[in-house]
């Protein structure tokens, strides 16, 4: 395996990028699992230079051609390190996954500096069946406009959409894929990549832990959820929806003035105790992705049962998100993708956070008290024309937890990456040989 050690200084070496008569991609973490790799394996194929940094074992476990960079320096050694890659391999693109993640904002400042596109990937801004690919950053770091008129008048002069087709996932698989990542990190660390540090608030074991209490209690959580499914159809739409997000996401800690999900649960349930019409429910639906670290059914309980509101605040554990969405009167979220299902639907939502969707014609524009009572349905016509917009700048097709989906978004992904070409010369020259994955 190749290591590259920390180096004090670099040179910068924006000015000559675009000269270059070859890309070569950089790719830093990408999600867990395979996707980084097959999209390597495919750039590699079409005759790019493809580099890959490694920060622990799962990385390294997942990236099986040569260009591995292993890097065991630490935060502070990072930036010289990264701007050393640079210029020794010439690299005219960097790919990775995640805006957030403080290696990560590290290499979109120095990229900034030295002028070199930096092609984010993200869950996608719709979903399922698509993922996010934007230039410089996603979600609250995203250049999107927040104008209803840019996407009135940019739609309008996009060709006709393709047909989209949907893709198969699995959780098994993710979860298979998680477990392979977070053993390989944890087996290397204090043997190889000594100086990792996750920035994922819990050891993996403590997660681990999670999601075996989480999987033990799941046919109990799932005979709850649906006997409260059956329950919401005969309320006739008079309850909110709260779908939570996921207590480490950045979505929550950088794009949100909430320090973390319980303060936004103590918000949310304030608002509507003090606000809420008397006939209406609270639904506070658990994500599907929780790794069951924290007790939310209990804190649910206990701040509804503090305001006075714990007959009308219910708890739902598991189920079927798209139903509830449609059927219910209003969705709360901070920035959740869910938002994006609802305004779909044609459902009134507010987001709490900063979002790419919250826009004027799309969420309600006002206070979170005032939504319960008057909430501002999305205008169809605006929607319509945000997702035109989307699809065409910064989303491909495809999953990331199925042979299919992976095909699809692989090659979607290259393809967008061609279009993103920084420089005018295309020339197919191999790149040059460096260590492989082991």
């Amino acid at each position: 395996m190749q290591q590259i050690l920390p180096a004090e200084t670099t040179s910068p070496v924006a000015e000559h990028l675009p000269q270059l008569p070859i890309r070569n991609f950089l790719f830093l973490q990408g999600l867990m699992g395979p996707f980084f790799e097959r999209v390597g394996a495919r750039l590699r194929r079409d005759g790019y230079g493809v580099y890959k940094v490694n920060f622990n074992g799962g990385d390294w476990w997942y990236w099986a051609h040569p260009g591995a960079i292993n890097y065991r320096g630490d935060a502070r050694q990072w930036p010289a390190t990264l701007r050393r890659i640079i210029a020794s391999r010439k690299i005219t693109d960097v790919l990775l996954f995640g805006d957030c993640r403080p290696l990560h904002r590290t290499a979109l400042e120095i990229c900034k500096e030295l002028h070199l596109p930096v092609h984010v990937f993200e869950e996608g801004y719709l979903r399922p069946d698509w993922v996010t690919l934007e230039l410089g950053g996603v979600n609250g770091h995203s250049t999107l406009p927040r104008d209803p008129d840019y996407y009135l008048r940019t739609a309008a002069m996009l060709p006709p959409a393709g047909k989209h087709f949907p893709v198969p996932s699995s959780f098994r698989r993710r979860a298979f894929e998680g477990v392979i990542y977070n053993a390989a990190d944890l087996l290397s660390r204090g043997i190889y990549f000594n100086n990792w540090t996750t920035h994922r608030p819990w050891h993996p074991v403590r997660e681990g832990i999670g999601w075996l209490r989480k999987i033990g209690r799941g046919k109990g959580a799932r005979s709850r959820s649906t006997a409260l499914e059956a329950k919401l159809k005969t309320l006739d739409g008079r309850y909110v929806l709260f779908p939570l997000q996921l207590d480490a996401d950045a979505q929550v800690r950088m794009h949100s003035d909430f320090a973390d999900i319980a303060e936004a649960i103590t918000t949310v349930i304030s608002s509507f105790a003090a606000h809420a019409p008397v006939d209406l429910r609270l639904v506070i639906k658990e994500h599907p992705l929780d790794n069951g670290v924290k007790d939310w059914k209990g804190l649910v309980a206990e701040i509804s049962a503090r305001c006075g509101v714990a007959g009308r605040v219910d708890y739902m554990e598991a189920g079927d998100i798209a139903a509830v969405v449609c059927q219910a009167r209003g969705i709360v979220t901070i920035n959740s993708t869910t938002g994006t299902l609802s305004v779909a639907c044609g459902v009134p939502t507010i987001t709490l956070g900063r979002a790419v969707y919250n826009i004027d014609g799309i969420t309600h524009q006002g206070s979170l008290d005032t939504f319960w009572t008057a909430p501002t349905p999305p205008d169809p016509a605006v929607f319509g024309a945000f997702q035109r917009v989307l699809v065409h700048s910064c989303l491909v097709p495809g999953g990331f937890f199925s042979d299919e989906a992976l095909e699809t978004l692989v090659s979607a992904a290259i393809e967008r990456l061609e279009r993103h070409a920084p420089i005018a010369h295309r020339a197919r020259t191999a790149p040059s040989s460096a260590s492989s994955h082991g």
